[in-house]
């Protein structure tokens, strides 16, 4: 069986984000990210607002994605199950307003 890999498109913000995480935790991410460009189904499925995205959870993190395509990845953002979720949805209030989907 051939396995489709994913290109990965990060925003600059998370990368800078990443960069600037623990040592151990940035191990885990880039484990993470890894492990959603080999599967990208591997995530949890978001509803309601949030519907088209998935959730990787990583530690106390959680990668928020969404699959473009047969093979492209975007990173929406990085960051604490505690707000994460509010803070995507409005990234994707923001994109939606910016591109014309609103």
């Amino acid at each position: 069986m051939i396995q489709s890999q994913y290109r990965l498109r990060i925003r600059p913000g998370t990368v800078r984000l990443i960069r600037t995480l623990h040592p151990v935790l940035k191990k885990k991410v880039r484990k993470s990210l890894s492990a959603i460009v080999e599967n990208a189904l591997c995530g949890k499925a978001l509803k309601d607002e949030l519907e088209g995205l998935m959730s990787f959870r990583v530690s106390r993190l959680r990668i928020i994605y969404r699959i473009r395509g047969k093979r492209e990845i975007d990173i929406i953002t990085i960051g604490p199950r505690k707000r994460i979720y509010e803070e995507t949805y409005r990234l994707v209030r923001k994109d939606r307003r910016k591109y014309g989907g609103e």
